[in-house]
């Protein structure tokens, strides 16, 4: 390998033994930007962020999907409302299509029942997740959004090895110790190559119904902290609402109000 590598074969004039080169799209397939949602560690709300970031590019007229990469811990389809299994016929895999329009993928469509476990070595994960990009098809995509899994394992950096990712945004809450683990996916993000667009923070306050007060039920937030000293932008932070999980409980994610992802979106149209 050569020194000092980036990881980023696409840019790199190299020829060695660990070159990798980036998976391509179908023919009948068409993918303009990949936007990839990561977070350091699960249950901060990534798999959230990246329903209301397609629901929120779909509603300005955008034609939007959602890679579900996240193979162990498929939520995607419950948010909206998706029942379906996966259908394709000659090698081509037809993805679920949402009241938005939102053409989805997960692993969930594929199981006979969708509470059963994928019990699969880190390979074989990141096996499907190129498989969802090449054999999927992807009608005139304008925006790709992929949930990736949590953490900086094996299948993160498959992702970000052989999906043309365009840029991420990195999903945090206010906790401590959340601050400490979204330091390593920076990290992770810049020894990569990938752009990171900005931070977005999740359960960042309860607001009162009464008085409009911002409560910090999980202390003040680190996330401006964190975002100055990697000289990035907060793109947004999301209340904790009941009507928000009870939307996405239902699986009507797509019906949620919120304005507070307005930064994040006008970020990734303007990449």
């Amino acid at each position: 390998m050569a020194e000092e590598c980036n990881h980023n074969c696409g840019s790199c004039s190299q020829s060695c033994d660990h070159r990798i080169e980036k998976a391509k799209l179908n023919e009948y397939s068409k993918v303009k930007k990949i936007i990839g949602v990561i977070s350091g560690k699960g249950g901060v709300g990534k798999s959230l962020v990246s329903s209301l970031l397609a629901s929120g590019l779909a509603k300005k007229g955008h034609r939007v999907g959602i890679l579900d990469a996240d193979i162990t811990g498929p939520s995607i389809p419950k948010s909206f409302g998706i029942k379906e299994k996966a259908t394709g016929e000659n090698g081509i895999i037809y993805p679920a299509i949402s009241k938005l329009g939102i053409q989805i993928m997960s692993a969930n469509m594929l199981l006979e029942n969708e509470d059963d476990p994928i019990i699969w070595r880190g390979p074989m994960i990141g096996d499907l997740v190129k498989q969802f990009y090449t054999d999927v098809l992807w009608l005139n995509v304008d925006y790709m959004v992929v949930d990736m899994p949590p953490g900086t394992g094996d299948v993160a950096l498959t992702t970000f090895q052989y999906l043309p990712v365009d840029g991420i945004i990195i999903v945090t809450s206010p906790q401590d110790l959340v601050a400490g683990i979204v330091r390593k996916a920076i990290k992770m993000a810049n020894e990569m190559n990938v752009p990171i667009l900005g931070l977005v923070e999740n359960m960042s306050y309860v607001e009162c119904p009464k008085c409009a007060e911002k409560i910090y039920i999980y202390g003040q937030s680190h996330v401006d902290v964190i975002a100055k000293q990697f000289g990035l932008s907060v793109l947004g932070k999301i209340p904790l609402r009941e009507d928000i999980s009870q939307l996405v409980d239902k699986g009507e994610v797509e019906d949620i109000d919120l304005n507070n992802l307005d930064d994040a979106i006008t970020k990734i149209e303007n990449m």
